[in-house]
């Protein structure tokens, strides 16, 4: 899981489009066929309506500044709108959108199980589709039951790859920390319906493994995906486990790794008996601007800016010069501690 800095002059605007479109081209993803929109150019100003869950996050709030720095430059007519967490909201705004004659719709979905009907009422609508960080599928609720051909075009980051860093990362705090397999274990908290966090959480376990975790025991817990709904879940499990000297915490994004962090130092665990690693890194930047101890370590930065510049640029592309939708394209990602998430952008909500 950034405010907009001016930083997006043209010249500028146009390597990050470039850099961006080669990590994209990088994958090896073939073009997305599911909801790809309408075949003919459109002519004239191109109108697009970017629907983003939590959009009061501060990772959403940087994606809807990039995309809105995209759209001037390209000078595209954008509309965005929060769904915060309101999965009917999603289909009333969608339906909306239609009707003001937007000619493509980004969207951030608050439960993928709202996919299918999104995908008919564009279809239906002649409307181009494009989704951003997390997958609906065509033909049903689940993306992870879904055939490739039916997931609709994503653009955002590859869950393997970020999951593999924070594995890696964590892999490293344990080993350097010199602790014992058989007194510590892994918090891995994520909220267990959405697609992506599911193929964060694997990747981080195989990385962590392979880099010498493999003996410690790890704890599945599922999540909201909020601070508060991770913290409650995640001090269950330590009055469960109340033998555990250490303790890893990876997750789905910054806000499962804060509130499990939040839960072990309030039940009396030390910072230095932690080794939380983030997923956003605009939560962890807090406890490290602080200047206090924390059990939050080191973060992956993903910068939302760059996921709504690349997904404004993507839909243009689609209305404005027939390009086909790539299946996903990726932006990339930082990893950051209290020693260099300053330089590296990183802002804190």
């Amino acid at each position: 899981m950034h405010t907009s800095r001016n930083r997006l002059a043209s010249a500028a605007a146009l390597g990050l489009a470039v850099t961006l479109g080669l990590s994209a081209c990088s994958t090896g993803q073939e073009s997305s066929s599911a909801a790809s929109g309408p075949a003919a150019p459109v002519d004239g100003k191109v109108s697009i309506t970017y629907l983003q869950k939590q959009g009061d996050q501060e990772y959403f709030v940087g994606e809807a500044a990039g995309a809105k720095a995209k759209a001037a430059e390209l000078g595209v007519d954008l509309k965005v709108v929060n769904l915060g967490s309101d999965a009917n909201k999603t289909i009333s705004e969608v339906q909306s959108a239609v009707a003001q004659k937007s000619n493509g719709l980004i969207i951030v979905v608050p439960d993928p199980a709202v996919g299918p009907q999104v995908v008919q009422i564009a279809k239906d609508a002649k409307v181009a589709l494009l989704t951003s960080d997390d997958q609906i599928c065509a033909t049903g609720p689940d993306p992870k039951s879904c055939g490739k051909s039916d997931l609709v075009a994503r653009i955002g980051f590859s869950g393997a790859q970020m999951g593999g860093e924070v594995g890696k990362r964590a892999a490293e705090e344990f080993k350097k920390a010199g602790w014992s397999a058989a007194d510590t274990r892994i918090i891995s908290a994520w909220k267990q319906d959405v697609t992506v966090c599911g193929d964060r959480v694997k990747a981080a376990k195989d990385a962590f493994s392979a880099g010498g975790g493999a003996d410690v025991k790890n704890i599945d817990i599922a999540t909201d995906n909020t601070p508060t709904g991770a913290q409650d879940k995640v001090a269950a499990t330590i009055t469960a486990n109340a033998g555990v000297k250490h303790w890893v915490v990876w997750g789905c994004n910054d806000e499962n790794v804060q509130g499990g962090v939040t839960a072990l130092e309030n039940a009396g665990v030390s910072a230095d008996n932690i080794a939380g690693v983030g997923l956003g890194a605009y939560l962890a930047c807090k406890d490290w601007g602080s200047g206090k101890p924390s059990g939050m370590k080191a973060a992956l930065f993903i910068n939302g800016k760059d996921v709504g510049a690349l997904a404004v640029q993507t839909m243009y592309d689609k209305l404005k010069n027939g390009k086909d939708f790539p299946a996903e394209a990726f932006a990339p990602t930082t990893m950051v501690d209290a020693s260099s998430w300053q330089s590296a952008g990183a802002t804190c909500s």
